[in-house]
């Protein structure tokens, strides 16, 4: 494969398509940054129909909404462009639907993120993306993986054989913990006594005790607390019967919160350090370790806006052994969902472009509750009219980005969905409908 191109030579063309698509302007193999995202235009004048809820009544459409009601978040006006990276109009494969993922770009955002954070530790969590390529241009910059499943656990051990690993999420079976016993991992979150007790059975092991620890965190995309750890009753119990165990107590892991910038992150941190040392100190832990988990926030309707890492590094406290385990913030900006129009049709005032694939490939936009960011790659006229892009499915749910300004359409056209790095093809319910499974390519 040339440098920075998409497609092999010899890749066919996707066997459905009996049309050529609309031929895209010409330009340079891969751009370093792609155009900026237009600015929605005004609604055009005069009435239109109005929005409707999830259960329209008759004879009125259906307006997919977020799972859970909340209002669904659109992309803001005059924000940066999606990424640092561009699929070109003339790199586009041909057989669509394609996951593209800008190796070189990860490679570059995680070396500057390991270079902020000095001398905390870093930890990729895989349940962000574990694409094999994925973890081969994140594992040089990082000081472990994080898994949270046996499955997740063989699948980075067979990927990366010589990195060490990080073993936590709630429900772990019998036959997890000896996996972990079998392959090495170097610490295990425990989260529960009873989770204690069966790990002791399996020999020697170092193990952080996760903690649920009651702090607020105002402004967090989600409270990582109900199930996940254990309160201050339940650490200090565990803490008491690991002497008669052969494990070791190492720290704590204390993820308590997503979708927090800098300064609240900090606090965060300087709260669970602060709780964290004396615990620990009082069982009798030297060199303690404190994981404070990831959460950085990602804002999928501000592409432009990124977490603050050099303010993050300065401000983490210092002088002892802190870990980060990072996911969306590292891969979400260098991974796109390429695909094109299969129709356009507009039913009771409101215009649907119908796209090749679905919310089956990217499951993001439903799962978070906002508009993904994208592209018309096909097309460089400015926006003229607004669109609802829906997928194949039979399910009003299949939503991309709602009523949001559009460039003319038609079939052929491609669009580029940006910031489909994490939490996206590994999240979505591939096989509803049996629809085809989307291409993979990678930019070096």
């Amino acid at each position: 494969m040339e440098p920075r191109r998409l497609l092999p030579p010899d890749q066919p063309p996707h066997r459905d398509r009996r049309r050529r698509r609309r031929s895209a302007p010409r330009a340079r193999a891969v751009a370093r940054r792609p155009p900026p995202l237009r600015r929605p235009r005004p609604p055009p004048a005069g009435p239109r129909a109005p929005r409707r809820g999830a259960a329209a009544r008759e004879g009125e459409p259906a307006r997919p909404v977020v799972p859970d009601g909340r209002p669904r978040r659109h992309v803001r006006p005059g924000t940066q462009p999606p990424g640092e990276a561009a699929v070109n109009p003339d790199d586009v494969p041909d057989r669509l639907p394609a996951y593209v993922y800008d190796l070189r770009g990860l490679d570059e955002h995680i070396a500057s993120v390991r270079a902020a954070l000095g001398a905390t530790e870093l930890y990729y969590a895989a349940k962000a993306n574990p694409d094999p390529q994925i973890l081969r241009t994140v594992a040089p910059h990082v000081d472990g993986i994080e898994v949270s499943s046996g499955g997740e656990l063989t699948h980075v051990r067979e990927t990366l054989p010589h990195t060490p690993l990080a073993f936590g999420g709630p429900g772990k079976t019998d036959d997890e913990l000896a996996l972990a016993a079998r392959l090495g991992v170097d610490r295990v979150h425990v989260e529960s006594p009873n989770e204690l007790a069966r790990l002791a059975a399996h020999g020697p092991r170092s193990v952080l005790l996760r903690a649920n620890l009651p702090f607020r965190t105002p402004g967090a995309a989600l409270a990582m607390s109900g199930p996940f750890g254990m309160d201050e009753e339940a650490l200090d119990a565990c803490a008491r019967r690991i002497p008669g165990t052969p494990l070791t107590l190492r720290g704590v892991h204390a993820h308590l919160a997503s979708g927090l910038d800098a300064p609240a992150m900090l606090d965060l941190a300087d709260r669970i350090v602060g709780w964290a040392l004396p615990f620990l100190a009082d069982h009798g832990v030297d060199d303690p370790e404190i994981n404070i988990g990831g959460g950085m926030a990602v804002d999928y309707t501000s592409p432009g806006t990124r977490f603050d890492w050099a303010a993050y590094g300065k401000g983490l406290p210092a002088g002892m052994r802190l870990r980060v385990e990072p996911g969306r913030a590292l891969t979400a900006y260098h991974g796109w969902y390429v695909t094109d129009v299969l129709d356009v049709k507009t039913t009771r005032g409101e215009t649907y472009a119908v796209l090749r694939g679905g919310t089956h490939h990217l499951r993001t936009p439903v799962t978070k509750g906002h508009d993904q960011p994208f592209e018309v790659l096909s097309s460089k006229d400015a926006p003229s009219g607004r669109a609802t892009l829906v997928g194949q499915l039979c399910t009003p749910k299949d939503v991309f980005a709602s009523d949001v300004p559009v460039p003319p359409l038609a079939p052929g056209d491609v669009v580029a969905f940006a910031m489909a790095g994490a939490y996206a093809w590994n999240i979505s319910h591939h096989d509803f409908l049996m629809h085809p499974k989307p291409a993979f390519h990678y930019l070096r």
